[in-house]
């Protein structure tokens, strides 16, 4: 069978269940006894072995199987969760990434894993493997039976018929490799069984077995009065039936064990709690290819050209028909832009939700203590620059912990927690979204920062002089800069920040950074959302148009000169009891001073960027408009508070106004 055409479906699955245990196995760490989380895990796991073993990638599903294996052990009580096993879990799951990877670039998924193979094995048969400590267990019997999960109702039934004269047998049934019809083969062994005696529960489900949603063997729970012989005797007259192994049931440690028949109900709960919130979505999402995407998003922008241009033709002519046409279609391309611009924003948290374990594993390889908080993991940006943004978030957060996080006993001594605490915030100002990496570290040296970058000749001695707090910030971002005195493998505050600076900048986006030394650094990464579509209030400088983009504009205001007041040689005005700073754009873009310009009253744009406000200055205005956002092109990048321009319904060009580059 030819499974090559679900390969993508299974590379995508198989990366999202991997993110799935990444994150969960970070929460078991801190919650060992959250029944919930395990059994995220282990579904995550049993889905993965499944779509491995279906396609034919033997080393994925029997790595799964091991994993399996161990969460089974966990999540009934025969081993703890500590940091040892966690390690070896993790290591575990990085080996399956990288199977995973292999088989997306091509390869076979054939990767050398006897070695975690065999640490898993280890702690499966509760050996100690760097100190791996299996639980305690009152009695191996119960623990034993524990997977078949009974109710108070079956415990009943069982202990009932044992009094009755009847025999309780566990029954373990392995088909041949080469069985096909595994459902039917099930479906032939529960009809004999049932003409011997009563099956009270199996192992996978009854609904898991129909649908073949296990590997060669399953089990059962019968009620008979015939002997184990016979039983076994029965069953392996069923076709393609490898082995039958049959022990008889203990339902003392049940009745004695009130403590683990809980935690086990509990555990079932969760399942059908988990397994009803899975099923839901999965049956209404469709995966869609982005160039499809990206072709019916220009189509789209298209279609707000022409529809620009009907508005402004139905005005012209007056034909009020027309015009109510057009407003019907005005409302419907409002709605399908909505739509078409969602289906390509993904939240933030997709690249966020890699760093705690990440966070996790440098701290400890440098012996440091670091916690982490996430701010605004459901912020949205465009797929193409979440799919950018990782590696320069990754970097920035390992000089974070390299360089700016002290060691404990450092730390200490500086009146500080012996942990350190990174915060990674996420939030939209405008047609941008920001993301800030802060920590309370050491923060940056600035004489060691000039010294340095005098050694290199990045500045003058004259330069140095004159440079500002954030001009000396900035200059760790320099090629090749770094302030560490040894050369790390995890990097130095500067070590490859340019790479950085210039990811960021490619993406049409900027880096600043803010630090006190001795008391943190803050890494702030100022990025467009990139939606094409966007509306903007249309004003005018003299004969020009330029358009503001609404999410960027608090207020507008048409202000008596007599209410501008001055401050430090600016313009400034009282907004709502706040002194806000004025922004001339005829000055900025060098347009003619206009006639009409306010010898007694100016016409003012309120606009912000985060809690920071400033007045644009423009002669009119004009209203509010759907506008495409086209780029400039190569010759004129990186224009000064232009972030590209526009065709208007009468053909006009307008340029577009980037707000975040004129708050003061």
């Amino acid at each position: 069978m030819d499974n090559s055409k679900y390969l993508d479906v299974f590379i995508d699955e198989s990366t999202e269940h991997l993110d799935t245990m990444y994150e969960q196995l970070i929460l078991l760490e801190k919650n060992p006894d959250e029944i919930s989380i395990i059994e995220n895990i282990f579904r995550a796991a049993h889905t993965i072995k499944g779509m491995a073993a279906t396609m034919g990638f033997d080393d994925l599903a029997n790595l799964t199987h091991k994993i399996e294996d161990v969460f089974d052990r966990i999540r009934y009580g025969k081993l703890q969760v500590q940091t040892t096993l966690v390690d070896v879990l993790f290591n575990a799951i990085d080996q399956l990434q990288a199977i995973v990877g292999d088989i997306s670039n091509g390869g076979t998924g054939k990767l050398s894993i006897e070695e975690i193979i065999n640490q898993l094995e280890k702690i499966e048969k509760g050996l100690d493997v760097n100190n791996i400590v299996p639980a305690e267990v009152e009695n191996e019997q119960s623990v034993k039976s524990l997977h078949f999960n009974l109710d108070q109702f079956q415990i009943s039934v069982l202990n009932e018929s044992k009094e009755r004269g009847f025999t309780n047998y566990e029954i373990n049934v392995q088909l041949n490799e080469s069985c096909l019809l595994k459902a039917a083969r099930v479906y032939m062994v529960f009809e004999v069984l049932e003409k011997i005696g009563e099956v009270v529960i199996s192992e996978p489900s009854v609904g898991d077995l129909e649908e073949e949603n296990f590997d060669r063997d399953f089990s059962v729970m019968l009620i008979s009065k015939l002997a184990s012989e016979e039983i076994k005797a029965m069953v392996m007259k069923v076709s393609e039936i490898e082995t039958v192994h049959i022990e008889t049931f203990n339902i003392e440690p049940y009745l004695e064990n009130a403590d683990v028949l809980q935690r086990v109900e509990q555990t079932e709960q969760s399942k059908e709690t988990n397994n009803a919130s899975i099923k839901t979505p999965t049956s209404k999402t469709i995966r869609v290819n982005m160039e499809r995407l990206d072709m019916l998003l220009n189509l789209f922008e298209e279609l707000v050209i022409d529809k620009g241009r009907l508005e402004q033709i139905s005005i012209d002519v007056n034909h009020s028909e027309l015009q109510d046409t057009v407003e019907k279609m005005s409302r419907v391309s409002s709605d399908l832009q909505h739509i078409i611009l969602q289906m390509r924003m993904m939240p933030i948290d997709n690249v966020f939700s890699r760093f705690p374990r990440m966070i996790r594993q440098l701290a400890r390889d440098l012996g440091k203590e670091v916690e982490l908080e996430i701010i605004g993991s459901d912020t949205e940006l465009d797929r193409t620059v979440i799919d950018e943004i990782g590696d320069p978030l990754v970097h920035l957060i390992r000089n974070a912990i390299d360089h700016g996080i002290e060691m404990p006993e450092e730390r200490t001594k500086q009146g500080k927690q012996p942990f350190g605490k990174i915060t990674l915030e996420a939030y939209h100002s405008g047609n941008h979204v920001f993301i800030e990496i802060s920590d309370d570290g050491a923060g940056i040296n600035q004489d060691n920062v000039i010294k340095k970058a005098l050694e290199k000749n990045v500045i003058s001695n004259q330069e140095a002089e004159t440079l500002e707090d954030q001009e000396i910030n900035k200059l760790i971002l320099a090629s090749g800069f770094s302030t560490n005195e040894a050369i790390s493998d995890i990097s130095g505050r500067g070590v490859g920040l340019d790479v950085v600076k210039n990811t960021i900048e490619s993406l049409g986006g900027a880096i600043s950074i803010q630090s006190t030394h001795g008391k943190g650094s803050t890494f702030s990464i100022e990025l467009p959302l990139t939606l094409t579509i966007i509306s903007v209030l249309l004003v005018e400088l003299e004969k020009e148009k330029y358009g503001i983009p609404l999410s960027s504009i608090v207020e507008t205001s048409i202000l008596h000169k007599d209410k501008i007041l001055n401050a430090h040689q600016h313009k400034v005005i009282d907004f709502r009891n706040r002194i806000v700073p004025l922004v001339f754009l005829n000055e900025i873009f060098n347009t003619p001073k206009s006639k009409q310009s306010p010898d007694e009253y100016y016409s003012i744009v309120i606009v912000k960027r985060g809690d920071k406000l400033t007045g644009l200055v423009v002669d009119s205005f004009i209203g509010q408009q759907e506008i495409v956002l086209k780029s400039l092109g190569n010759y004129l990048e990186n224009v000064y508070a232009i972030s590209g321009a526009t065709i208007l319904g009468d053909g006009e060009v307008a340029l577009i106004v980037d707000s975040n580059a004129l708050v003061k």
